[in-house]
């Protein structure tokens, strides 16, 4: 499996979807940091809930009708999920995601962190956060599509309860788009949660395409990296027809660097063997 993903990559045939734990491999503040930020400015006390009965959408869409707007949580946000150039330009992971080369990028993270990376390694890029973006893509230059929103623009975000379940349409211009890059190439998700339901959704509507199309044979292999085996998930995974990758004998904190390593050495020994 990993040669064939190495494969599409080098013919620049495939796209990469990175999630929350790519932001988190430096550092970035998990979703519950979040819940305890909204809940102490809201001065809501925690223990008065059950575990669950507190989520990060809920209470992003319960902050915003109590201040008005996403606007203060954005700022926190933006504040707080902002790396130093030094750290960024020390990140494996980061490096790594530039140096592979994806035509395209899609990422459900609000901070501007790839961007950056993609800065510090000198490489162009153009950044797609609506749809009028689309028409500054230009032949050869990688594009980052913030999928879920992006840190300059309030109204684009998506965080609210609200905002996940109007995007269930999957109708928006960055949805349909995804739909069309998605239909011709190779994907690979990383960093993601598979209880991340918004994101599940997207692989189940996508497996349904192909299967309503009559061309499901023809579809091209899409792949999950998952920081820990899980029989469970890969049995549900593979019958919406992604491959599920994993490190086994790699620390979770490890395995995605890993993982990306192993892709970046085997693209460059695939090309050292052509120009042999």
């Amino acid at each position: 499996m990993l040669e064939d993903l190495v494969a599409a990559i080098r013919k620049r045939q495939a796209i990469l979807f990175a999630g929350a734990g790519v932001s988190m491999t430096v550092g970035l503040p998990s979703w519950s940091t979040l819940i305890e930020h909204i809940t102490d400015e809201l001065a809501i006390d925690p223990s008065d809930f059950k575990e669950d009965d507190l989520n990060y959408l809920t209470l992003a869409e319960y902050y915003r009708i109590k201040q008005g707007s996403i606007g203060p949580l954005r700022s926190w946000m933006d504040r707080n999920w902002t790396i130093p150039d030094d750290k960024l330009k020390a990140s494996k992971v980061h490096e790594l995601i530039c140096k592979l080369d994806f035509p395209i990028i899609y990422t459900t993270n609000f901070d501007r962190n790839l961007e950056a990376a993609f800065d510090l390694q000198g490489k162009d890029y153009v950044k797609i956060v609506s749809a009028k973006d689309i028409a500054r893509v230009r032949e050869g230059m990688t594009q980052i599509v913030k999928f879920h929103g992006d840190f300059d623009d309030d109204g684009s975000i998506v965080i609210t309860e609200t905002d996940y379940l109007d995007r269930l349409s999957f109708e928006s211009p960055l949805d349909i788009k995804f739909r069309s890059d998605s239909l011709g190439k190779t994907i690979l998700f990383i960093g993601y949660s598979m209880s991340d339901l918004n994101i599940r959704f997207l692989m189940h509507r996508l497996w349904k395409t192909w299967a309503g199309s009559g061309y499901e044979r023809d579809r091209p292999a899409s792949y999950v990296f998952m920081l820990r085996p899980n029989p469970v998930e890969q049995t549900v995974l593979e019958q919406w027809g992604l491959r599920v990758l994993t490190e086994k004998d790699c620390p979770p904190e490890q395995a995605l660097e890993v993982f990306l390593s192993k892709l970046f050495k085997g693209i460059q020994e695939t090309e050292n063997g052509s120009a042999c």
